[in-house]
């Protein structure tokens, strides 16, 4: 059995899953499986990873009946993952080469360790880097999670009889974020790993892109997870302080 399944979900992602994949192909730590699951692209992706199964047995390929979205195709993989821990990588974002490697050592070291962070660095849709670091910390408590969100998905990884026991809700809310806050209710920390082990891409496309789709899905989150409409909103706000000024310091 492998110590960590990689979930990675892709849809029309034909140019950039390669590298994403790449990126966890050459980690220093091996004993892993990534699973892979197509929601029903119309592009090359399918090829595109069938021909990097072919090259390295640990790709495992799953393919989604129809179009469900990112929520319900995480959950697929997360259903049929074998490893002890699980860790998240989307098809556009990557990894450096030891990332996995520095993660085990958070839960190796830390009995009580249930999820593990890094810290990201971005770059634009063309691969040319921003400057800016999204710092991780070395303790992140619930209360710190409420304001903003330092765990990025794709930087996460987590044990896997905790995450199995979450279902992601449906895009209509930041899903991931639903998730690290349900799990951060229940244990004490969320331990980072501050140097950028993850390489972030940012998309015009994606769903915290549009400020207030993005601000209606926080809301949703907040709803969802339990708070009343006023607090949620209160939050909402608060969070997109934070977000707004993050993305200023990622684009100045």
């Amino acid at each position: 059995m492998p110590k960590v399944s990689v979930i990675m979900p892709a849809y029309n992602a034909e140019k950039t899953v390669a590298q994403a994949i790449i990126s966890v192909m050459g980690q220093s730590f091996g004993d892993f499986e990534l699973i892979v699951i197509d929601d029903c692209s119309k592009d090359n992706t399918v090829s595109i990873i069938e021909a990097l199964a072919k090259e390295d047995e640990r790709i495992v390929l799953l393919k989604n009946e129809k179009n469900s979205g990112v929520s319900k195709t995480r959950n697929y993989g997360i259903s049929v993952a074998r490893g002890e821990l699980i860790a998240f990588l989307d098809s556009d974002d990557m990894w450096r080469e030891d990332k996995l490697e520095k993660q085990l050592a958070i839960f190796e070291k830390n009995e009580k360790a249930v999820i593990s962070y890094t810290a990201s660095a971005f770059i634009d849709n063309d691969g040319n880097p921003y400057d800016y670091i999204m710092q991780a910390e070395e303790k992140t408590d619930y209360k710190t999670l409420l304001k903003k969100n330092l765990l990025s998905c794709s930087s996460v990884m987590i044990k896997a009889e905790v995450m199995k026991g979450i279902e992601m809700p449906n895009d209509s809310m930041h899903e991931d974020y639903y998730v690290w806050l349900t799990v951060l209710k229940n244990t004490d920390f969320a331990y980072g790993v501050n140097e950028p082990l993850l390489i972030y891409r940012l998309s015009a496309n994606s769903k915290s892109s549009n400020r207030l789709k993005s601000a209606k899905m926080l809301y949703n989150a907040y709803r969802t997870v339990g708070y009343n409409p006023i607090t949620s909103g209160i939050f909402t706000l608060r969070y997109s302080w934070h977000s707004i000024t993050k993305r200023h310091n990622i684009y100045a």
